[in-house]
């Protein structure tokens, strides 16, 4: 029988550590003098006190190891029982949201999709704008772990391949975890710091700078504004797109070269590929402004590098609304949000090294077809692939393209449009933020949608965020009779 309480150990010790980080925003709430600083502490006594208990109670089956079964469920319960606390604040606060709106908001948050149903920013406690970049902060550095600790192991989406990296971890998978977290989360908060810095000295207030970083590493893009990053120009959108690019960037190559190898960016496929994609995007878009702004060289160009790389990297700030750009504009940036960056970043969506296999793999099909007697086998970074990652790649982007359609159909049956059905299963899916059109688009947010819809895209940012196979591979009957 499957045991839960390792599972169960993990979780109620993460609850209780999101239980604390709620005393930061309770503390800023303190110094505004608005009395929201009680919600918060209301919050953190029931969120710690819970996850203290469901600790104690699973403490007796903790071992060195997890099995399959149980690193399965602990990436996907982790991120079902964190927005479920992170949504107290929500309920019991200045928002007055209902459990869907709440769960919705923590959701969005913790997986760094961005969406939002909250109108009205501006007036909201800052302790409150501070939980949302929490949220998103907790999330970008836990995805970055589950990313290159358990999705290796578990040979998720192809993500195997880059147990070469020194991660070798299954059956010691939390003592090891602990190790690399550490490397990571040092890291993670050393350019967190850096963004900060930046924008302090762009003319950013020391709170609006504090919240956007945490927002913009995480590649998260809640902002403190209705208008997103539109509340800033200049020099903040430069500064937000380098830490974007580099929070789309591997982590592991970041400890690579502290520790001594110069060259781990330059060598990684990767790294190559977002950047050559990235330039391509920028340089199309800019010709494309040209067209309509002729005479706005800077601003055009400042503006096509932030919001290309806002989507692309998942982050989804908007500093205008690029809906006014004409339609290629728009096709294009829906078509971006399905890229994503690099595999161990805080990045989104599908990501270039899976594109990377898959143009290797019919590159090598195209070859076989013109010598049918010759042997030619799909290679990244130098290296043979084996046919266990590729199908597996392949396996994910069927997936991907199923549950988009799926996802796509439902909110159709909300009542939804045809642009807003399709671009919000994108936006969930692929844990973009915004979506196209009038309602969800860059000038809009998910507020409007009826409860229904709300739920259908939460269980998208869940599933898009895990990398789909391991959300379902949990629902399938085998696995719990493994």
């Amino acid at each position: 029988m499957l045991d839960l309480r390792p599972v169960g150990y993990v979780v109620g010790l993460l609850v209780a550590v999101l239980g604390v980080a709620m005393i930061l925003p309770m503390l800023v709430d303190v110094a505004e003098g608005r009395g929201h600083w009680r919600v918060f502490a209301e919050s953190a006594l029931i969120t710690t006190l819970a996850g203290g208990m469901i600790a104690l109670a699973c403490a007796n089956g903790v071992r060195e190891g997890l099995t399959i079964q149980q690193t399965f469920l602990l990436t996907t319960g982790v991120w079902l029982m964190l927005p479920l606390f992170g949504a107290l604040p929500f309920m019991l606060g200045a928002t007055g949201s209902g459990f869907t709106d709440a769960f919705f908001e923590a959701m969005s948050g913790l997986t760094t999709t961005g969406s939002t149903v909250l109108s009205g920013l501006e007036t909201l406690p800052k302790g409150l704008l501070l939980w949302r970049g929490i949220l998103q902060w907790l999330g970008g550095v836990g995805i970055i772990v589950v990313a290159m600790v358990f999705l290796p192991e578990l040979k998720v989406g192809g993500m195997q391949i880059f147990k070469s990296e020194g991660f070798d971890t299954f059956g010691k998978i939390l003592p090891r975890a602990g190790q690399i977290a550490t490397q990571i989360s040092v890291i993670y908060l050393w350019l967190t710091l850096a963004c900060v810095l930046c924008y302090v000295t762009v003319g950013m207030s020391i709170f609006d700078a504090t919240v956007h970083s945490l927002t913009t590493i995480s590649t998260g893009g809640f902002a403190n504004y209705d208008a997103s990053f539109g509340a800033f120009s200049g020099n903040a959108e430069y500064v937000a797109s380098l830490f974007m690019i580099l929070a789309a960037l591997p982590f592991v190559r970041y400890v690579q070269l502290l520790n001594g190898n110069t060259m781990a960016l330059h060598r990684d496929p990767q790294v190559r590929g977002f950047m050559m994609t990235l330039l391509a995007l920028v340089g199309v878009t800019i010709i494309v402004l040209h067209q309509v702004f002729p005479h706005a060289w800077e601003k055009n160009f400042r503006e096509a590098l932030f919001n290309i790389t806002s989507i692309i990297s998942g982050t989804g700030y908007a500093s205008v609304d690029y809906m006014q750009w004409g339609g290629f504009a728009v096709t294009l940036f829906f078509f971006i949000g399905l890229i994503g960056g690099c595999a161990g970043s805080t990045a989104c969506s599908i990501k270039i090294f899976r594109y990377q296999l898959l143009f290797a793999s019919i590159r090598a099909q195209l070859r076989r077809i013109r010598s049918p007697h010759g042997i030619f086998t799909p290679r990244y970074e130098g290296r043979p692939v084996g046919p266990d990652v590729l199908s597996s790649v392949m396996s994910f982007f069927m997936f991907f393209i199923v549950t988009l359609g799926l996802v796509a159909v439902a909110l159709s049956l909300t009542g939804l449009d045809f642009i807003t059905s399709v671009s919000g299963a994108a936006a969930a899916l692929a844990n973009i933020g915004p979506g196209l059109g009038p309602i969800i688009g860059p000038a809009g947010n998910f507020a409007s949608l009826n409860d229904t819809a709300k739920w259908i895209l939460t269980v998208a940012m869940l599933i898009g965020r895990l990398e789909l196979l391991a959300v379902y591979v949990i629902l399938t009957v085998k696995f719990w009779r493994a």
